[in-house]
């Protein structure tokens, strides 16, 4: 992909899958699933629960990794890799809003922010430089046998 149809792609809603490694060892990578932000030549955003697994080891690392894939043909994937530039303490009232809209109906993210409201004062922000990309578009590849 060009730079720009990679940055269009990534700022496109998709789940995305986090990965970070154990810098200590103690466990294999560790890949799950999140609710991402961004903007093209920006920093990914990721929102995520202060005490969590996922939390510690980001932190520890001072790094980790995001892939971004279609899942329906003609495959296509974003993989970034880079330093986490800010961790912020709490979530911006706006962007876990826009967050929750970005992945969600109207009437769906409605009820998600009334519910989780907690997100706000429980939750903190990482924010990550992306240094490294990958990336694979197969729709040529899948003209071959058209």
């Amino acid at each position: 992909m060009s730079i720009d149809d990679r940055e269009r792609f990534l700022a496109d809603p998709h789940v995305g899958v986090l990965g970070v490694t154990d810098p200590r060892g103690l466990r294999a990578p560790l890949l799950v699933p999140v609710w991402y932000g961004y903007e093209p030549g920006g920093v990914v955003s990721v929102l995520t629960a202060r005490a969590s697994t996922k939390a510690e080891l980001v932190r520890t690392a001072g790094r980790f990794s995001l892939c971004a894939q279609s899942e329906s043909p003609p495959y296509r994937y974003v993989s970034v890799e880079g330093p986490v530039v800010a961790v912020e303490d709490g979530l911006d009232r706006a962007e876990w809003e826009a967050m929750a809209h970005r992945y969600l109906d109207r009437d769906t993210a409605v009820a998600y922010l009334e519910a989780n409201r907690r997100q706000l004062d429980e939750d903190i922000t990482f924010r990550m430089r992306p240094q490294r990309w990958r990336t694979a578009d197969f729709a040529a590849f899948a003209q071959e046998f058209s």
